[in-house]
């Protein structure tokens, strides 16, 4: 069976082919903001497969991505109510996000329990997985590039800057300084709450990054001990081989 795996996140929306034994080469990523009936279109165009997985967090974009899709292909969208292959221990469960779901589903196959997912998106997520199984819960932030936007909205003086690893912790330019504000601030964030997360835990959790920013920040943080970009899909992948 050939599968469509669709991670429609905020800032972009990825799409890959997968079968039984996995990820396929094929992938295309389009910006989550440009979604239509006419994108789509162009960016599948006639490709064809047996069944389609949606993993969504932007409701409006994922009712696009359905409507488009289901005349053409039986569709499944991520959620609690999906078969995982981990249990859900949150008195909420309706509010996970699909991606949430996704992440933990992959780092528990990957890397067992207790285990930590940080993706570093529009929002940094932390997502805890506990033993045996289960989804514990986690932390929601702002991403790296959320916060810099911010600063450069807000203020009259401060520019929009690229997201590097900075030479020193004393800034010695607007630009400079802002860097090791993002950059170095942000891994005494994640440092900090990673700490918290250790204290609640039984034991000591296998530490999983992903997401666009993951590269950069992970570099200064040895708490990190797995770097894995497609942990998403590969999340999406396994529910998809699990409801289909």
């Amino acid at each position: 069976m050939l599968f469509l795996l669709i991670d429609n996140s905020n800032t972009r929306t990825k799409f890959r082919f997968a079968d039984a034994s996995g990820l396929q080469e094929w992938k295309q990523t389009i910006l989550t903001r440009d979604i239509s009936p006419e994108v789509l279109a162009t960016t599948l165009g006639d490709l064809e497969f047996d069944h389609a997985i949606l993993c969504s967090v932007v409701p409006a974009k994922a009712a696009i991505l359905r409507d488009y899709i289901t005349p053409r292909s039986p569709l499944h969208q991520i959620s609690c109510h999906s078969k995982l292959s981990i249990g859900i221990d949150y008195p909420f469960p309706e509010q996970i996000g699909a991606d949430r779901l996704a992440n933990a589903v992959a780092a528990h196959a990957r890397f067992g329990a207790p285990s930590v997912v940080i993706d570093f998106g529009t929002a940094v997520t932390f997502d805890v997985i506990g033993a045996p199984g289960a989804y514990l819960g986690g932390v929601i932030a702002p991403g790296l590039a959320t916060m810099t936007d911010i600063l450069a909205q807000r203020t009259a003086l401060l520019p929009q800057i690229d997201l590097q690893e900075p030479e020193g912790a004393i800034g010695k330019s607007t630009i400079h300084a802002m860097q090791v504000g993002a950059v170095l601030g942000y891994r005494g964030m994640i440092r900090e709450i990673l700490k918290g997360i250790r204290q609640e835990l039984p034991a000591d959790p296998t530490v999983v990054a992903t997401g666009g920013d993951a590269t950069l920040i992970a570099r200064g943080l040895p708490e990190i001990t797995h770097l894995e970009p497609d942990l998403t899909m590969e999340g999406v992948w396994r529910i998809a081989t699990a409801n289909s």
